[in-house]
């Protein structure tokens, strides 16, 4: 049996995830908006066990936005905040942030920086539901 949520309106998440380069589909070592959606799947999994001891399951994503891209060599900031608790579903802000990025160069391929402002990449607002 399943306990009752507990964490309040509020609560939030957040993930840290380099993002390697074999995750890179299309020129300029872009990455899907798929893996932003995969990744607001982690958060939000660690959100319901917080909450309800369960996995939950999504049921729905509402207001996908991509703002800007996710390349390959990027340090991304996962964030979840808990928007509404109902009987049994869950209301959910997700964002990604791009934290760092690669800035390499023939002559330093490995470099990178960490952005002074973050850059926004994807948002949305995504429903679970658990037991």
């Amino acid at each position: 049996m399943t306990a009752p949520s507990t964490a309040p309106v509020g609560t939030r998440v957040v993930h840290r995830r380099y993002v390697p380069y074999s995750h890179a589909h299309y020129a300029g070592n872009l990455v899907d908006g798929a893996y932003s959606l995969g990744l607001f799947g982690d958060v939000a999994t660690e959100m319901c066990i917080l909450t309800d001891g369960d996995e939950g399951l999504f049921a729905s994503y509402n207001d996908v936005q991509f703002r800007a891209p996710v390349r390959a060599g990027d340090i991304l900031e996962i964030t979840c905040e808990l928007t509404r608790a109902g009987t049994r579903s869950r209301l959910m802000d997700f964002a990604v942030l791009v934290v760092a990025r690669g800035a390499a160069t023939p002559e330093n391929p490995g470099a990178a920086q960490v952005l002074t402002d973050p850059i926004v990449a994807t948002t949305a607002t995504g429903t679970v539901v658990v037991p």
